[in-house]
């Protein structure tokens, strides 16, 4: 059952397909946004300052550029990252969160939590 139903009482209708279920969910919905190797990490880093496509690229190892920029892209699309464009020379471009982005705020340190809390367990089992 979706948390739409259990949350709200509302019952999905029956014709509507499993893709289109899926999509009415909000766990479903935010992985669809947030999903993939690099969208949490590129997040992180834009949760303390906004960053220039190069420092970005300097802060995050082994993601490439055509990965980084197709990352981006799609947040911004999301409308979870802005894109200002400087006019000066040489230009250049600044990422930061939008309203909707400093929204993962309280995901993000969760996550952070968990990873430290399970990092050091992990780290003790194997010590």
């Amino acid at each position: 059952m979706c948390d739409l139903e259990l949350q709200t009482g509302v019952k999905l209708p029956n014709n509507l397909s499993e893709k289109e279920k899926s999509e009415l969910c909000p766990v479903v919905y935010a992985i669809s946004h947030l999903g993939g190797k690099w969208k949490l990490i590129v997040l992180h880093q834009l949760m303390e300052q906004p960053m220039r496509f190069g420092e970005l690229r300097r802060a995050i190892p082994g993601i490439t550029q055509r990965m980084l920029t197709l990352t981006l892209r799609e947040l911004e699309e999301d409308g979870i990252v802005n894109r200002k464009v400087f006019e000066v020379v040489p230009p250049h471009v600044e990422y930061s969160l939008t309203e909707l982005g400093t929204q993962l705020e309280p995901v993000m340190e969760s996550l952070r939590s968990w990873g430290r809390a399970n990092f050091a367990a992990k780290q003790f089992v194997a010590a």
